[in-house]
């Protein structure tokens, strides 16, 4: 649920209670509605307080600015998502990548390890098999991003 206080809409003559979540999109609860806009203030949040792990303010101001620049993106992306698992694993997402960014005190996402063989060459059945198994290996912080 959402934690901000309500706002009220004050017209002249009567007080209206308005949601600090506005209204969702079809398919789209109130309460899963308030934790993707909580989320997106909380990374601009941290993003306003970010220091970088070198201390430099030329390292700082990039690393904000990829932050900034990486949730735009993501959030404007998946913006028109209507099923409720693909939002919640979005959700998921970014908690992951917020934590891990935390935690390790890097913005970028961690590299992974293709697995045995992910790099096959473009033909036929080993091709598609390498796919799958590039695809079953990407981590959770991944999901959005296209390319490995």
């Amino acid at each position: 649920a959402c934690l901000k206080k309500p706002r009220y809409d004050l017209q002249p003559g009567r007080k209206r209670r308005v949601s600090s979540c506005g209204s969702p999109p079809p398919n789209m609860t109130i309460a899963t509605r308030c934790d993707v806009l909580g989320l997106y203030r909380r990374i601009f949040r941290i993003a306003r307080t970010w220091q970088s792990l070198s201390g430099l303010t030329d390292d700082t101001l990039k690393e904000k600015d990829y932050i900034i620049t990486e949730a735009r993106t993501l959030f404007r992306k998946n913006r028109n998502l209507t099923d409720v698992e693909a939002i919640k694993i979005c959700i998921q997402e970014c908690q992951t990548r917020i934590e891990m960014g935390l935690h390790y005190r890097i913005p970028y996402p961690r590299p992974i390890h293709l697995p045995p063989m992910g790099l096959a060459d473009k033909k036929g059945r080993k091709f598609k098999m390498q796919e799958r198994l590039r695809k079953i290996a990407k981590p959770v912080y991944l999901q959005s991003h296209e390319e490995i």
